[in-house]
């Protein structure tokens, strides 16, 4: 019944609000009662999984491929990210794939042109970069294929050899051996629009509407195309090593995923003090300490207990964080006074404020995990969330100054910028009232403005800010605001 596939899969998800997980159970042999999960008639094998807009925040694991006889896989509208995985090829059953509306990056996988009876691929508003696998035209079932507000590149294959005799004149090239979509015959719907594609359309998608090619970068000039300004600056392909959670030598990560707690240890990171940072880095994770059997309190980075088992070497992916700083736990312990000055805490973390020799005050959350249940998953959406946090540059953003990383002893910690007034929230229910003198509240509200634009506007890929409240944001010795991004906000209910 593949009840340790569907596990794996609860196991690379790190949040989830609506507890839709809930009842999947691992010591539970026969998951057709787990929620969104159906089974065949005899009730021998799961045929559906049906996981829709309840904002699950996660991987994809590899490990659903092994769910042989899956012929439904609908995971649209939720937060997944990370690549999609090459072993989704190896559902031969699977009729229906619909991963719209996450966050999946990277490129397409060509094993997705193994789904030999698939009818419908939903892949639209992700972050999907490469070429189109000239492959999916081996799909001989497919009838609806939408890929639309991605960021693919390259030309929409009509063959795998030369698709047009001249780009000039942007006639389809006959070709006996096609592999392209030309020769995807049942194919009535799809949608290619909002990506960056370039050339012309193939002459064989005639019939699509002129809206499945619209905002790209095509030569017709017929439809609504991308600015050349756009264009040129097309965002480079990425390949799969940077997101795949499984690079290191996957024997390694998959007998380390195994060896993790049954429930999956996930840090939870909370808002603590009204000194934080400006736009705190709340790392955290769901945790399920109170579903762990043994009662074993947390382990805080530098104190490692004897007991604890040999180290898991977890997967780093050097190029991911090249451009951060990187601390080593020495400098913060100096620039924090041996960990001495706390500011706040948590079930699942420690904030210390601190100040770098010759620079500024800072403020470092050390995550606090026992080293054991610390996952490749874990390891990489770290590594993704240090590194979209560190592209935030502006005077109303609150800055990651750094991070760090070692394994003797196990350390994880996030350094910012030190925002010595508070929250708003404080400030208005709790503070004395005179400090918010009207001055004071236009600048703020100003500097809110200004943030947000730059959130949304400035930002490619933008960051959301879906929880705009005064306590999302933080004041600095001068009263200008810094605005918390979603990338903290993920998870500041979970502390």
């Amino acid at each position: 019944m593949h009840v340790w596939a569907l596990t794996t899969f609860k196991e690379a998800i790190y949040e989830d609000p609506h507890m839709v997980l809930s009842s999947w159970n691992a010591l539970d042999a026969d998951p057709c009662g787990w929620s969104g999960i159906s089974c065949s008639f005899a009730g021998d094998h799961v045929v559906k999984i049906n996981i829709t807009g309840y904002s699950l925040r996660g991987f994809l694991a590899p490990e659903l491929g092994q769910i042989k006889f899956l012929q439904q896989l609908i995971l649209h509208g939720n937060n997944l990210i990370g690549i999609i995985p090459k072993e989704l090829g190896m559902l031969k059953y699977l009729q229906v794939l619909d991963l719209g509306a996450n966050q999946l990056t990277g490129p397409i996988p060509p094993e997705i042109a193994n789904l030999i009876s698939v009818i419908k691929i939903n892949l639209q508003s992700n972050g999907l970069t490469g070429s189109l696998p000239p492959e999916l035209g081996n799909l001989k079932s497919l009838q609806e294929l939408r890929l639309d507000r991605n960021r693919l590149q390259g030309s929409v294959p009509a063959s795998s050899s030369s698709d047009f005799t001249s780009s000039a004149y942007g006639m389809y090239a006959s070709n006996t051996n096609l592999t392209g979509l030309c020769q995807a015959s049942e194919l009535k719907v799809a949608d290619f629009s909002y990506n960056f594609f370039t050339g012309s359309i193939p002459k064989c998608l005639g019939y699509l509407p002129s809206t499945s090619f619209q905002g790209n970068c095509l030569q017709n000039k017929d439809l609504r195309q991308r600015s050349s300004s756009l264009c040129d600056h097309a965002p480079p392909a990425r390949t799969p090593q940077t997101t795949n959670p499984k690079q290191q030598p996957a024997e390694d990560l998959s007998n380390q995923h195994r060896r993790a707690s049954k429930p999956a240890w996930l840090l939870a990171l909370e808002i603590v003090t009204g000194t934080m940072v400006g736009c705190l880095f709340l790392i955290a994770f769901i945790t399920a300490l109170q579903r762990c059997k043994d009662k074993s309190s947390l382990i805080i980075p530098w104190k490692k207990s004897s007991s604890q088992k040999d180290h898991v070497t977890v997967y780093i992916d050097s190029e991911m964080l090249k451009d951060v700083v990187r601390f080593s736990r020495m400098e913060l312990e100096v620039a924090c006074e041996d960990f001495s000055n706390i500011i706040g805490s948590s079930p699942d973390s420690l904030v210390y404020k601190g100040t770098v020799k010759g620079g500024p005050e800072i403020a470092v959350i050390s995550l606090c995990i026992k080293e054991e249940h610390w996952t490749g998953y874990l390891e990489l959406y770290f590594q993704r969330e240090v590194a979209d946090l560190a592209r935030l540059n502006n005077e109303n953003a609150g800055k990651l100054l750094g991070y760090c990383s070692e394994s003797t002893p196990f350390t994880r910690m996030l350094v910012f910028e030190y925002a010595s007034n508070g929250t708003l929230y404080e400030h208005l229910h709790y503070g004395e009232g005179c400090q918010l003198s009207w001055t004071r509240r236009m600048k703020i509200i100003i500097g809110i403005a200004r943030g947000l634009k730059y959130f949304h506007a400035e930002l490619d890929p933008p960051f959301t800010i879906s929880e705009l409240n005064s306590s999302s944001v933080y004041l600095t010795e001068d009263f200008s605001p810094k605005v918390l991004s979603d990338a903290s906000l993920y998870f500041y209910k979970q502390g």
